[in-house]
């Protein structure tokens, strides 16, 4: 099994465990070289609010994207438009992804900013 097929796998595991809780969910993607992350409406799978490391205000802050620093950045700023919406609680959807590195570090700075989950 590949990688690409394993993260998959993971994913849809991930997926149908947050499916039954009825509440909106953080979905992060990374690449080498981005991390963006979005906050997605529980019920028709749209997206509410996103973030990332292209945004210019996020850009300004970390010239390079692809590092834990970006992520943190990342984070903290999918939290506070959050909060603006008035978003408290969120399922975390990691992807697939492995909960370590730059997920982490973009999990934990959302916590430390008032997301909960």
């Amino acid at each position: 099994m590949d990688k690409f097929v394993a993260r998959l796998r993971r994913a849809r595991k991930t997926r149908a465990r947050i499916a039954g809780q009825d509440v909106n969910r953080l979905v992060v993607f990374r690449s080498n070289c981005h991390i963006y992350a979005q906050i997605i409406d529980s019920t028709g799978g749209v997206v509410l609010t996103s973030a990332s490391t292209l945004e210019p205000d996020v850009r300004a802050a970390v010239p390079h994207g692809g590092n834990k620093d970006a992520a943190a950045a990342v984070g903290k700023r999918i939290a506070d438009k959050a909060r603006q919406l008035g978003i408290e609680m969120v399922a975390f959807d990691r992807s697939g992804f492995h909960y370590h590195g730059r997920v982490k570090a973009l999990a934990d700075a959302a916590r430390e900013n008032g997301l909960k989950f």
